[in-house]
């Protein structure tokens, strides 16, 4: 039966006290007649609870976790004997992770009050459950028979597999012996029931929550990789179905535990999720240099948790399978070593019981290729590697030659061409830092976080991922040996200060020779991997109709089998990247800048300039009231355009209208004939419908009438957003960028996006009195990337000084 008490709360609302402060909830009765306090059984345990916490010359981690256990469990201990417990029948004992003496600061006292029927023991769990809520402590708890236990357990699967983890504390052992007993009894008996569905429920944890290792939120206990998986290896192991590598396992969950434990010393909550805000704090408790080693760390445990996690769930599979297919003891044997049947893969592999393992002639001392041979053999047979296997191969196989013979390079690039089912691989690979042996550069990015709200991976398995959305693309270029490669090193600079394209190319053009690749390959690689962010800046930021954007892109790339790796290399990043990183507007200028290019190099005409925005009004509008709206849909968005009398500021005001409407630009062009302003505007809705251009034409005559404050409504609206958490963000920066127009100075202005920006940038330009003839505006994560193509009163580009002092006039104008 339930707790008799219900849960309460005390203190901040939280249930919780700061963890190693003098701050003390426990109550403090007063003697009558004499003037001081004795401290109760509470105050005492709080105290020394505190003092243990805040201690920096105590033990830490695992000790601290033992020794905040004991103490808790004396503490009990009393409370329960204080209450006048019978001597038999009733026990007071510990569940989930204060059960296993994992109890962090913050954690929940999880506690059964088992019982044989007494009488008494509503009154009896209220003695005890009520001086532990006075004292702050969070409470998890439940007061039921040793059969009320198993009933409950075998209806709720969390239940049962927090009583696997049952401990004695006070009372009578007789029915937490047998309760224990019992518990074991029924998971090993329904484990062919229960095991699946323990994997179910990580599944959908893994859907709900993401992965630790790729988070730079992760949720510490919940998310794949996390507490809870290690939790649930602990019950694989119980069932005597499988067993997981407990060295990796213990190590990783100690991991993961030392930091939660900093986090709730930090933040005085028992909260599981690491956010970005709580990082340097943490990573200071634990004594590490900041919080991207912080994270590293994390993602390496996780990634090994994750890992232990496949190989056991796929041994479990393999049992389970000939259980329900009735073997015997002796077949059950023979599944959990994987039978007899091997089939060839390549030479020295074989598949055996759906696993990739070494034939038994093979002899990895011998065969430097067996590696990459082997993984590529797994690969494209969707199959993963054997652990005992990778084990084998880490500790006998060298590495291939200096450079790679030719089979060595054809078979790491089928491995990293195999599209998905080279992850799996991969992560066994990473599991003994076999792909640092051979791409010795790759350990700079291994485990490395990037904090781009865009990216949703770690470095180095954005770069893996990378390569499986390049091989989609591969029958669409002539050489996709070197779409895969550059795609897997593209980003690989990252791990080094500087621009990491500048320092990417010199990895790549080694890492490239060492795979044996010729020098003319080389040199494409080394080119793909320092320009693979030009066509899409380009696309985005310059403007197309300019002939010097397409000479000097043309000339950068070289030649058209470039540009074609150029381009599948720029669509695999972004779907590697993420969603936000990708969209049909982007899709058009790369494609509409990569057939430019196309034709440059192959001596026809460039294509004819889009028409100026002017020429694009029907002179019938025109000739009507101003001002003009008109609003095409596109695929990805509409085209706005917008014609009035010609003003200064006339661009801050229609980005400004543009913003209200919750539009979001992502590409401006300005003209101005007789008299007339023209903005022609590239837009996508940031959610719901496009707005009725009506609606959008009344307020643009608003603002142009001054009936409309644009300024103080975009205000108003960027107020109502909640503030932002966790580290400032950087500063607003402008670049003037030389030769990247011949008719036109060329500002990039770097800055945290907002709805009001591109109005703010148009009234510093308005006020520095210079016209914006083009304008590109990118977004990337939470900052926005735009460019502005401006010029003087005299319609000429800007003297360099004037630039340069625009740039800081800008830069001051958009300072927070």
């Amino acid at each position: 039966m339930a707790g008799p008490a219900p849960k309460r709360i005390l203190g901040d609302g939280s249930g919780r006290r700061p963890f190693g402060s003098s701050a003390r909830r426990a109550s403090m009765p007063v003697n009558e007649g004499a003037d001081t306090m004795e401290p109760t059984a509470g105050s005492r345990y709080t105290r020394a609870r505190d003092d243990l916490l805040a201690d920096p010359a105590g033990p830490a981690g695992a000790a601290r976790r033992q020794a905040l256990c004991t103490l808790t469990d004396r503490w009990l201990t009393e409370l329960f004997g204080a209450a006048g417990a019978p001597p038999r029948g009733v026990a007071l004992v510990a569940v989930g992770g204060y059960g296993r003496r994992e109890l962090s600061p913050g954690s929940d006292l999880d506690v059964v009050l088992l019982h044989d029927g007494h009488a008494g023991i509503a009154e009896l769990a209220e003695a005890i459950w009520y001086p532990v809520w006075d004292a702050g402590i969070a409470l998890d708890h439940s007061v039921r028979t040793p059969g009320e236990a198993r009933r409950a357990a075998a209806d709720d699967l969390r239940v049962q597999t927090g009583l696997l983890d049952i401990r004695h504390i006070a009372g009578d052992p007789e029915p937490t012996a047998a309760l224990r007993t019992s518990m074991f009894t029924a998971w090993r008996a329904a484990a062919v029931k229960r095991l699946p569905e323990l994997h179910r429920a990580g599944r959908e944890r893994a859907e709900r929550h993401g992965e630790v290792a790729f988070l730079l939120e992760p949720d510490l206990k919940e998310a794949r990789g996390g507490l809870r998986d290690a939790t649930a290896l602990r019950a694989i192991s119980a069932s005597w179905i499988a067993d997981a590598p407990h060295e990796e396992v213990d190590a990783a969950r100690a991991t993961l535990l030392d930091v939660r434990d900093a986090l709730h010393l930090v933040t005085g909550r028992g909260a599981d999720r690491l956010l970005l805000q709580e990082q340097d704090a943490v990573a200071r408790r634990l004594g590490l240099l900041d919080a991207d080693t912080l994270l590293r760390r994390v993602s390496e445990a996780a990634r090994a948790l994750a890992y232990a996690g496949d190989v056991t769930w796929r041994e479990v599979s393999r049992v389970l399978a000939a259980r329900e297919a009735g073997a015997g003891p002796r077949l059950l044997r023979r599944a959990r070593t994987g039978g007899s049947a091997r089939t060839p893969l390549a030479e020295g592999v074989v598949e055996h019981a759906s696993e990739v393992v070494l034939a038994q002639a093979a002899r990895p001392a011998r065969d430097p290729v067996l590696l990459l041979r082997a993984a590529a053999a797994a690969a494209r047979a969707g199959l993963p590697l054997s652990r005992h296997t990778v084990d084998r191969l880490a500790s006998e196989c060298p590495p291939p030659s200096d450079p790679w013979p030719a089979d060595a390079r054809e078979a790491f690039v089928a491995l990293i061409g195999a599209g998905r089912d080279v992850l799996p691989v991969w992560e066994a690979l990473e599991s003994r830092r076999l792909i640092t042996r051979l791409l010795p550069d790759w350990e700079r990015v291994r485990c490395r976080p990037q904090r781009n709200a865009v990216h949703r991976f770690t470095v180095d398995r954005h770069l893996i991922q990378t390569a499986v959305e390049a091989a989609a693309h591969t029958r669409r270029v002539a050489r996709p040996d070197l779409l895969l490669v550059a795609a897997l090193l593209h980003d690989i600079g990252k791990g080094w200060p500087g621009d990491h394209s500048v320092s990417g190319e010199v990895i790549a053009r080694e890492a490239a020779t060492r795979m044996g690749f010729a020098k003319d390959d080389v040199d494409v690689i080394g080119t793909l991997v320092r320009r693979h962010l030009l066509l899409v800046d380009t696309a985005t930021r310059r403007d197309l109709d300019d002939p010097t954007t397409v000479a000097a892109f043309a000339e950068a790339v070289g030649g058209v089998e470039t540009l074609e790796l150029l381009h599948a290399l720029t669509e695999a990043d972004a779907a590697a990247t993420g969603p936000a990183a990708w969209s049909d507007w982007r899709d058009a200028l790369v494609r509409d800048l990569v057939a430019r290019t196309r034709a440059v190099f192959a001596g026809r005409p460039a294509p004819a300039a889009l028409a100026l925005p002017a020429e694009r009004i029907v002179v019938a509008e025109v000739s009507g009231d101003l001002p003009v709206v008109r609003l095409e849909p596109l695929s990805f968005g509409a085209e706005v355009t917008i014609a009035a009398a010609d003003r200064v500021g006339l661009l801050a005001l229609a980005a400004g209208v543009l913003a209200l409407h919750r539009l979001t630009v992502r590409s401006a062009a300005i003209d101005v004939v007789d008299a007339l302003g023209v903005t022609v505007w590239t837009v996508e809705t940031e959610f719901g419908r496009l707005p009725d251009p009506a609606a959008l034409r009344e307020d643009v005559r608003k603002a142009l009438d001054g009936g409309l404050d644009v300024a103080a409504r975009l205000a108003k609206r960027e107020a109502a957003y909640p503030p932002r958490r966790g580290a400032p963000r950087a500063p607003a920066r402008v670049e003037v960028i030389p030769d990247a127009s011949a008719t036109a100075t060329v500002l990039e202005v770097r800055a945290p996006d907002s709805p009001g920006l591109l109005h703010r940038i148009g009234r510093a330009l308005a006020d520095a009195h210079v016209s914006v003839r083009q304008a590109r505006v990118g977004t990337h994560g939470a900052d926005a990337v735009d460019a502005f193509y401006v010029v003087a009163p005299d319609g000429a580009p800007l003297a360099a000084a004037e630039a340069r002092g625009l740039a800081r006039t800008l830069e001051k104008a958009l300072a927070p």
